[in-house]
């Protein structure tokens, strides 16, 4: 992939803005509808209603506003899950609730961003280095979020804090994304949310999930 066009770091004023705000919304409505392999200069600014001429003042290449639109995504949604671990009451059984709400925070960002978030994936498992970079961030905010909480757990018989962090955001992250072929292989939406919620109290908590 080629660099990001000089143009595009140079300070916009509030209409050059929009024009690059235009460009990024074109591109995740078409990851959507195909792969960012499909991807043209031309499709992107049929869509954003402007000209490959303008594009080119804003990005070197389609495959720089991919990776933008999957930068700007991932600033947004790694502080997000961070906050909701980090704001989270994980006492008692109050942590049950905590533990729900996370699972459903990861669950609404993949539903939500599918077609980038899966996009980020395939091109680290490329070998793609800024997209690899990219990944880290997202989870690596709801990872540091996780160690300071179970840093912070009263019992203190947490062996590896980091190591039960990255399982942690790796199944969260990993159920999310396949949560639909999951489905289509038999299991239970609403169980899916309650197992992903069961890990993360166990592991938070040192407790055993209500009903279990």
């Amino acid at each position: 992939m080629s660099e990001v066009n000089s143009d595009a770091t140079r300070s916009l004023g509030r209409r050059g803005e929009a024009t690059r705000q235009k460009f990024l919304e074109a591109v995740e409505t078409l990851l959507e509808e195909g792969t960012y392999r499909e991807l043209t200069v031309a499709d992107i600014a049929r869509h954003a209603g402007t000209s490959p001429a303008t594009f080119y003042q804003y990005f070197s290449a389609a495959e720089d506003a991919v990776l933008a639109v999957a930068s700007a995504t991932v600033e947004v949604a790694g502080p997000e899950l961070a906050r909701r671990i980090e704001g989270s009451d994980w006492s008692d059984l109050r942590g049950w609730e905590s533990s729900l709400g996370v699972a459903d925070a990861f669950i609404a960002l993949w539903n939500g961003h599918r077609s980038v978030l899966r996009l980020i994936d395939l091109a680290t498992d490329e070998g793609d280095q800024r997209f690899r970079d990219v990944r880290t961030q997202l989870l690596g905010a709801p990872a540091n979020a996780f160690v300071a909480v179970l840093r912070n757990r009263p019992d203190r018989r947490v062996v590896d804090p980091l190591a039960d962090a990255g399982v942690l955001v790796s199944m969260l992250a990993h159920v999310s994304a396949h949560i639909d072929g999951l489905q289509s292989w038999g299991a239970d939406g609403a169980e899916l949310r309650r197992s992903m919620a069961r890990v993360v109290f166990l592991t938070l908590t040192g407790q055993s999930p209500p009903g279990d």
